[in-house]
């Protein structure tokens, strides 16, 4: 079984992995609005390289108001505009990830730069979104929760933390819990290479306290303090960044029991 986030448009990577011809867990982030390392992405497409470069800065240092003013400078009066062809970029960016996916077994969720709408209504028939839902795989229980954590943003992809809640009290306990976001454990949402604090999700980390899966599987930092934590009898695992690695993560469930 192979577990993938943060693919960003790593495009032929991934279609490197579909053809091992595994199960697939993806965890979100199949599109790249902006590459924080080089500035690439669909809002350099459309507003041009150096705004998102500075913008990319701004959000690396959790700087939401210099975010909101460079936007402000650079859409003016033509924002809605500018929203709309961000969209339709990252629409283009669905339109070749399904010709990537094609023929992937597997399931799926969706991160905080995804749009939930379009990665659904791009997939290939034979993955399944399952945001909120569980599945028994292999005779194992699995939870699945997508979602990035609520910023300022408000962006399509990001969950509340009540929403949180209310997802994870209605799934109940499962075996492993895949999710795209962190626990708020500081070693594993803290990217190393910014110097930023994620924030890291109070919400799964009770999850994970009370009702101790064994194993929890998640992204969205691209490079952590620590890719490993035990919290209780739970394995906390960061899958990996990959986009930079091209690599998916391997889990064998009886390995694992």
């Amino acid at each position: 079984m192979l577990v993938i986030s943060d693919i960003h448009f790593a495009l032929d990577a991934l279609r490197r992995e579909v053809d091992r011809g595994e199960l697939l867990l993806l965890l979100g982030d199949f599109v790249n609005l902006t590459d924080y390392r080089t500035g690439e992405g669909a809002i350099a497409d459309v507003l041009g390289m150096e705004f998102a470069r500075q913008a990319g800065d701004a959000r690396a240092g959790g700087d939401f108001k210099a975010m909101r003013r460079l936007w402000e400078q650079a859409a003016g009066d033509r924002s809605d505009d500018v929203r709309s062809a961000i969209r339709s970029s990252i629409a283009d960016q669905y339109g070749l990830v399904s010709a990537a996916l094609a023929d992937g077994r597997g399931y799926v969720i969706h991160g905080n730069v995804d749009q939930p709408g379009l990665l659904q209504d791009s997939l290939p028939p034979t993955l399944e979104y399952v945001h909120g839902e569980t599945r028994v795989i292999e005779g194992v229980t699995f939870g699945f929760v997508g979602g990035g954590i609520e910023t300022p943003l408000n962006a399509e992809g990001e969950v509340s933390d009540e929403e949180m809640h209310e997802i994870l009290a209605a799934m109940g306990p499962v075996e492993v819990l895949c999710t795209h976001v962190p626990p708020a454990v500081d070693a594993l949402r803290t990217d190393v290479i910014t110097g930023r604090n994620e924030r890291g999700s109070e919400p799964i980390l009770e999850y994970i306290r009370v009702h101790q899966p064994r194993l929890h599987l998640f992204g969205d930092v691209h490079q952590p303090q620590a890719s490993t934590w035990r919290i209780g009898r739970t394995n906390c695992r960061n899958v990996g960044y990959f986009r930079a690695t091209g690599r998916a993560f391997e889990i064998n469930l009886t390995q694992n029991r």
